[in-house]
């Protein structure tokens, strides 16, 4: 299974944070609309992600909830039917929520850096460093907490799980 460090980190703006992302970034910014369609999982978290009705991935993936750099192990697998995929899991598994956004996409060396509007919670930061096979895990966390720096991202601004928690966490909020 590949592996990345992730972080992610609430921000002010997406538009303010763009000019260092643009700066530290070899190629983008790319533009991407996602719907993230999450499934029930014991052994991790299970997405749909759909770009289109043609296109899309499921992704399996396994992470600590914690703030700050943390190791990630993913799985992806493309799919042209994500309308149907979608309709099949939510028979076999159901929703566990849903998070729509619309992430900007920049490339610094090996990471990932997204610059996400996420519909219902605000602006966000992510940072996936990509690892080698084998790579000790520290030198992922280095570099995120390097390109942090480079971005003015705060260790108080991080956050721990993913958007679908915030969106429930917020949810069962309003509710009570």
């Amino acid at each position: 299974m590949a592996r990345n460090i992730e972080i992610k980190a609430h921000i002010a703006s997406v538009e303010a944070l763009m000019p260092k992302a643009a700066a530290i970034a070899d190629k983008g910014p790319i533009k991407i609309i996602q719907d993230d369609t999450f499934f029930r999982c014991e052994s991790g978290r299970l997405k749909l992600r759909a770009f289109s009705k043609e296109e899309g991935e499921l992704i399996f993936y396994r992470r600590a909830n914690q703030q700050g750099p943390k190791e990630s192990f993913y799985l992806r697998s493309p799919t042209s039917a994500p309308e149907t995929l979608r309709d099949s899991l939510s028979l076999a598994y159901g929703q566990a929520g849903r998070v729509k956004k619309h992430r900007t996409l920049f490339l610094a060396g090996r990471t990932r850096v997204h610059l996400d509007k996420v519909e219902g919670l605000g602006h966000f930061l992510e940072l996936e460093v990509v690892l080698e096979e084998g790579e000790p895990t520290e030198v992922g966390v280095r570099e995120a907490h390097e390109l942090m720096a480079k971005l003015g991202v705060e260790p108080s601004q991080l956050i721990e799980g993913a958007y679908v928690d915030l969106l429930v966490q917020q949810a069962a909020f309003n509710v009570g």
